[in-house]
């Protein structure tokens, strides 16, 4: 499979086409490569808050998604909103909160409540069932793309997604068939609906994510959602989970869980507006498929999972899914100047900001590259 790449500003172009192609290749081969690691870096830092979480159910009886998350929201807070209290000008947090405060208000909701509800369905529904419901957030993810971000999919990106979606299956049957599941769902209905609203919710706001990083700045971002995901967070712990709270028996272990959680979805949200300006929303969506994966062969030590060699064929199904999706770039659906530079989707295809390395070019415009011609 060789990759294709994106095409490289005026300035860059001679000299990179002058390259001799295995080398081009090797550049493209490497952008590749990064977004793949890229995607796992973040599966990490998501198996880390599922660990985590796992002990402070299981091993100390405490379930406090909504604290967990608030504790997240308030380090944004103190880093990024911080940092946009220093501009000035249209990037500043007076100007922000003043003309889009409703906006962003709705995206912090819309985030706080995502998190919430997928955890809270673990406490009603099967592992099995949130693994497979979770994935119905990623064609909402790719209908949104569709009419919002103008993207345009070739049928390479449908068949990979079909792809990805067969490992998270081999990986719900090795599931079941290693008994995982038995005895773990009390009210399997109210879990698959909060699973199906999660992934819903998640959908949306990873698409305002791509929109406002790519059009707007990670900070931004994050400094809005640090601001308004604080608000909304604690006052849903006030009302929903006071007494949950006041009952913790606080020792050593429980708070560096709740650290050790913290950093982990800190260290998610920081690094996830990086990866998605330099790929898309969707194809980081297919990447983090795996982050169940980790999860798992942490659990074989920590929780006594028994194991299956369907896990392993479940990781390379996913990540050849992930592969093919990467190989190739969509495009946008808005007409293309003659003068300018076409791109692509995707980071592994795509060269750095800076004018380095660039690979050979292609014949329509990215929906990536245009967000940041326009920056």
């Amino acid at each position: 499979m060789t990759p294709t790449c994106p095409s490289p500003p005026a300035a860059a172009s001679k000299a990179f086409s002058d390259l001799p192609g295995n080398i081009r290749e090797t550049l493209c081969t490497w952008y590749v490569l990064k977004t793949v690691a890229l995607g796992q870096m973040l599966s990490l830092f998501i198996c880390g808050t599922a660990v985590t979480s796992q002990f402070l159910a299981d091993k100390f009886k405490v379930n406090t998604p909504v604290l967990q998350s608030f504790i997240n929201y308030c380090l944004l807070f103190l880093i990024y909103t911080t940092i946009l209290a220093f501009r000035t000008g249209e990037s500043s947090l007076l100007y922000i909160v003043k003309n889009k405060w409703w906006k962003y208000l709705l995206l912090g909701i819309v985030d706080v409540e995502a998190n919430y509800a997928l955890v809270k369905a673990y406490q009603f529904t099967s592992i099995t069932s949130v693994q497979l419901l979770d994935c119905v957030g990623i064609p909402v993810l790719m209908a949104l793309s569709w009419f919002i971000l103008q993207s345009r999919y070739r049928p390479i990106h449908f068949a990979a997604v079909v792809v990805c979606l067969g490992g998270v299956g081999t990986m719900v049957g090795a599931d079941v068939l290693s008994g995982r599941e038995e005895g773990k769902a009390s009210d399997m209905l109210i879990g698959d609906g909060l699973v199906l609203l999660g992934a819903c919710l998640y959908a949306v706001s990873n698409v305002c994510e791509e929109y406002i990083v790519k059009n707007l700045s990670r900070e931004e971002f994050l400094g809005m959602v640090g601001l308004f995901g604080t608000f909304v967070s604690g006052m849903q712990l006030m009302i929903v989970e006071y007494h949950d709270v006041a009952a913790i028996h606080w020792d050593w272990k429980i708070a560096l869980l709740f650290i050790g959680f913290a950093l982990c979805m800190f260290g998610l949200y920081s690094l996830m507006p990086v990866v998605i300006k330099v790929t898309s929303a969707t194809s980081v969506n297919l990447g983090i498929l795996t982050a169940d994966l980790y999860s798992l062969f942490f659990g074989l030590f920590l929780f006594g999972y028994a194991f299956s060699g369907l896990y392993i064929l479940a990781f390379v199904i996913i990540m050849v899914g992930f592969l093919l999706y990467c190989s190739t770039p969509t495009y946008s659906a808005e007409p293309v100047a003659q003068e300018e530079d076409p791109g692509i989707d995707n980071t592994g295809l795509k060269m750095e900001e800076e004018e380095e390395a660039v690979p050979c070019a292609i014949e329509f415009i990215s929906v990536e590259d245009t967000a940041l011609n326009k920056e």
